[in-house]
């Protein structure tokens, strides 16, 4: 589920779309876990590492396709230990 911008056409991804002006979704965190903040430090420190600058001018559609070229072709896997679902068989 994403917004509405523009970078997401073309990408070939199926997916639902919301529109801000219409209704309120919801913020980025709604609830930050101790065990997720790893996982946060990152996606904040990619964002600062690949931010638009004088000598880097890179575009949000710059970014967005950078993020895809980073995991496109790797498999999601689900780690029983960050889900809470430890007695269960990973899909």
């Amino acid at each position: 589920m994403t917004d509405e911008w523009g970078g997401y056409k073309g990408t070939n991804l199926t997916h639902g779309t919301t529109n801000h002006a219409a209704e309120y979704v919801g913020g980025t965190y709604i609830s930050v876990e101790p065990f997720h903040l790893d996982r946060y430090v990152d996606e904040q420190a990619f964002r600062y590492n690949n931010r638009a600058t004088k000598d880097n001018p890179l575009t949000d559609k710059d970014r967005f396709a950078l993020v895809l070229s980073q995991i496109s072709g790797k498999r999601l896997t689900c780690d029983a230990e960050l889900t809470g679902k430890l007695g269960e068989t990973a899909v």
